[in-house]
């Protein structure tokens, strides 16, 4: 019967059923939608909807209708022991109405006569651990004298789907909900630091900078890069990153007039114009802003136009990252940077790698021409150095000039 009900809708509904355990989170309204309009315009009738019962109310949390059907909107609640819902899931009226006013259990209720509720089919939506959810409801003000059991099976089918649909958000909701608590206390309690790496000038032999990196003392245990991902997830790495940016200035006083300060900025912070008011009081001219490869860039005429004032201040601009992937060459390419900081990625081993000293020295010519200065990240062995030295690179940065930590005192 289950069988003969997915035939039944078939050429209704584009493969919704097909594909349900591999959807996106942000997909899962959508494709409740639109198993409620596949069931609505098959089974002939108005209205369709899922309903969670909560707090001893009817919540009805997916709508589908003609235009001139009874209107539900969605939030909207009703007592739970005045609903068709209920008492189709205690067993008090059948799964299947084909004529409501002809239902005697259905008469006790004011919806029948009100609305008024001809052919009317519920079944529940169970979750893995047995509980109710809601139901899954189709109704109409005729009566339908074709409703039966094959109906009903189709009916309980999509149930299932739409649980299982529920269950994921449901627990999507919930790890978002800890995502944000984690974030917001990392914040309310300030539970980072900031440590400095320093960037040299191998030219002129000293410090041309220091790069602020934050170092998170809250768990889980995991690198600032993935605090930074969930941060973004939840709506708070604007907040998240601009704390960050207002402790690491703290320090400013402490390092030396002839070396800057480098901070870490997304370009969402950077549009938010946030960013922009917390460095007013600071000499931007002891400044270097980085934005990563890997941040995506919507609009680089907006994001250039906010860095317009600050770099006319003295701000330097870095992309962070080069070489990474194919974005930060788009960086380069629409921001025009002071600073283009070489990934990691290629600086190791780049003695003993043909292509990537190629590539080095490819850059190291766009900056020639372009008045940019190109340093390398990640240098962790004297031969690197060296060979970075002789494609030309100016300034590097790693492990084997200097750890994050302290500033020295």
């Amino acid at each position: 019967m289950v069988a003969r009900a997915f035939n039944a809708i078939d050429e209704h509904l584009p493969d919704i059923y097909l594909g349900l355990d591999g959807l996106a989170e942000e997909s899962a309204e959508r494709t409740l939608l639109e198993i409620l309009h596949a069931l609505r315009t098959h089974l002939g009738m108005e209205v369709a909807f899922i309903s969670e019962f909560k707090d001893g109310k009817r919540f009805f949390r997916f709508v589908d209708e003609e235009a001139d059907a009874p209107h539900l909107e969605v939030g909207a609640s009703d007592p739970l022991g005045e609903s068709y819902c209920q008492r189709v899931v205690e067993g008090r009226l059948p799964e299947v109405i084909q004529d409501a006013q002809q239902e005697p259990a259905a008469l006790d209720l004011a919806a029948t006569r009100a609305v008024p509720v001809g052919a009317h089919l519920s079944v529940p939506i169970r979750l893995k651990d047995g509980s109710i959810y809601g139901t899954l409801c189709c109704f109409d003000r005729q009566s339908n004298a074709t409703l039966n059991e094959l109906d009903l099976a189709m009916m309980r089918v999509f149930a299932d789907f739409a649980a299982r649909q529920l269950e994921r958000q449901r627990t999507h909701n919930l790890q978002h909900e800890a995502a944000e608590a984690r974030i917001r206390d990392v914040l309310d309690h300030r539970r980072f630091h900031i440590v400095f790496q320093p960037m040299y000038d191998l030219v002129d032999q000293r410090i041309a900078g220091y790069e602020a990196l934050s170092r998170f003392v809250a768990g889980p245990s995991r690198g600032p890069d993935k605090w930074f991902e969930e941060a973004a997830t939840v709506g708070l790495r604007v907040e998240l990153e601009l704390a960050a940016i207002e402790l690491a200035l703290q320090a400013l006083p402490e390092i030396p007039n002839t070396a800057y300060l480098s901070l870490n900025a997304s370009p969402v912070t950077i549009l938010s114009g946030r960013l922009a008011d917390l460095l007013a009081p600071y000499p931007l001219d002891r400044l270097m802003l980085e934005v990563t490869e890997h941040d995506v860039v919507d609009d680089y005429a907006c994001l250039f136009e906010a860095l317009v004032a600050m770099r006319r201040q003295g701000l330097r601009l870095a992309i962070d990252d080069a070489g990474a992937g194919y974005a930060s060459f788009r960086h380069i390419l629409r921001l025009a940077p002071d600073v283009i900081k070489l990934d990691r990625s290629l600086t190791h081993g780049i003695d003993t790698c043909a292509d990537s000293r190629a590539l080095t020295a490819a850059l190291v010519g766009f900056t020639a021409v372009t008045g940019s200065r190109l340093l390398a990240e990640g240098v962790e062995t004297q031969a690197e150095l060296e060979a970075l030295r002789g494609i030309g690179v100016r300034k590097a940065q790693g492990y084997l000039l200097g750890r994050p930590g302290p500033l020295p005192s």
